[in-house]
């Protein structure tokens, strides 16, 4: 199946999050050893990379890792990193992996990342900060 498109716009200088349910044939996945991945860059081809989300995977409200799955991830960037990001649009999309070592993928064990699922992507427009 291909990625949705979802565009999103972001605050300059505010904290940003969405949270997410993943579902798998119209139940929440298990997101047990599954990490999520995003960046932002100004152009598609880029190799630099303007911001790198991060990513809560399967917690409650309170960030204990619930007993039963709730396929729920919060991907966010923190205002430190939004006030750094010049206004304008922005390229993004979110994949989940799989790592059967149960820690998010580095360089160093990306051999151990088995599966890769591009869920959507689209454009982030950052809005000028005006309080500064």
């Amino acid at each position: 199946m291909t990625a949705a498109r979802y565009d999103l716009t972001i605050d300059q200088g505010s904290d940003f999050s969405l949270e997410l349910t993943v579902k798998e044939n119209g139940t929440a996945k298990s997101l047990t050893k599954w990490h999520g991945r995003a960046h932002l860059r100004k152009n598609k081809e880029d190799t630099a990379t303007a911001a790198t989300f991060s990513f809560d995977m399967n917690h409650d409200e309170a960030g204990n890792q619930p007993a039963e799955s709730t396929g729920k991830m919060t991907m966010s960037l923190p205002y430190t990193t939004t006030d750094d990001l010049a206004a304008g649009i922005y390229h993004y999309d979110v994949e989940i992996y799989y790592n059967n070592s149960a820690t998010a993928a580095t360089a160093e064990t990306i051999s151990a990342v088995t599966q890769v699922k591009r869920l959507f992507g689209g454009t982030a427009t950052v809005t000028r900060e005006i309080t500064r």
